[in-house]
């Protein structure tokens, strides 16, 4: 006997979408979405890569771009890629380092709120951003930071100093401290806990890293750093690893769950930057602080996202930034 069964199936029901591997990015864009569109300075954006983050990011409301460059390059660029600048202002620059100089005078002038590097190399950028006369110096020593979203960790990781300052110093890696914890806060992190990375957990006379980590933390207990919690030295295994934590019997509320990561140095902060990116899928958004305005650094290594997430932690850190005065003069 044959026995016929027949199925209806819905056709207007679609699959659910699979989840994001990046929702920390996700939800980072979202919420700079319903800021007022920062007004940024493009430096020379002269390369397909530079030109569409600016664009894309304009797209989704969450910058709104002057470009800063040679205006038949950028013309150029435009073409090629099928782009269209009918509403884009360009400020005509001769080449790179008049492209630097002339963004740097805008934000001087109160005409942008932002800088956002284009095709052209960071020391060139930040050359002009530091220099004593006529730069965008404060008190504040310039560091930056790479907001890390990492597939399947709980909460994004700050990462601070993988590209500015090569070897700092104690009196500097206060500022690259309190600068990671203030962009933490911006970004409506729920707890700021903070890991002075290095290759031990105990301090050690040889291993200068591990007398950094301690100096930091009693600076901390003593108010000179404020807004987070600090812990180190701490290996990097039981920074973020509550079981590696636990294992070597180090008892913190910063062991295992830490969300800002301060390096030793450069060569540390790259390195590790690069593994989560490379071995772990991770996306990285780049961001200079310390500066009179946000600084974007972006990568033409960089994904869609990311170069998106990278607008929007600058847009988060500049409300972040009015909120601060609008409390101070109220």
């Amino acid at each position: 006997m044959t026995v016929s069964i027949k199925m209806e199936i819905d056709l207007t029901q679609q699959p659910p979408a699979p989840p994001s591997l990046h929702p920390h990015y996700d939800a980072l864009i979202e919420k700079a979405r319903t800021l007022p569109p920062l007004r940024v300075a493009v430096v020379h954006p002269c390369s397909d890569v530079a030109l569409e983050a600016a664009l894309e990011s304009a797209e989704l409301g969450l910058i709104t771009p002057v470009l800063v460059g040679p205006r038949q390059k950028i013309e150029g660029v435009a073409l090629e890629t099928g782009r269209s600048l009918a509403s884009a202002v360009i400020i005509d620059a001769p080449h790179s380092h008049g492209a630097a100089d002339a963004a740097v005078g805008m934000v001087l002038k109160g005409e942008v709120d932002a800088l956002m590097k284009g095709s052209l190399h960071t020391d060139e950028l930040m050359g002009a951003v530091v220099r004593r006369e006529n730069g965008l110096r404060t008190s504040r020593r310039v560091s930056h930071c790479f907001v890390m979203d990492v597939p399947g960790h709980a909460q994004p990781l700050i990462i601070s100093d993988a590209a500015i300052n090569i070897a700092p110093t104690l009196d500097e890696k206060v500022d690259i401290v309190q600068n990671a914890i203030d962009l933490a806060h911006a970004l409506h992190l729920p707890a700021v806990r903070v890991a002075i990375l290095s290759s031990m957990e105990t301090v050690n006379s040889k291993v200068p890293s591990t007398l950094d980590a301690a100096a930091l933390c009693k600076m901390a207990d003593r108010g000179q750093i404020t807004g987070g919690e600090l812990d180190g030295p701490l290996a990097m295994d039981n920074a973020i690893d509550p079981e590696a934590a636990r294992i070597k019997g180090i008892v913190s509320t910063v062991a295992g769950q830490a969300n800002v990561l301060i390096v030793p140095d450069l060569d540390a902060g790259n390195m590790l930057a690069k593994s989560l990116t490379f071995l772990a899928g991770a996306y990285s958004a780049g961001i200079v602080l310390g500066a009179k305005v946000p600084v974007i650094l972006t990568s033409r290594a960089d994904s869609k996202s990311a170069r998106l997430a990278s607008c929007a932690v600058a847009s988060m850190l500049a409300q972040a930034g009015r909120d601060k005065l609008i409390k101070a003069v109220g």
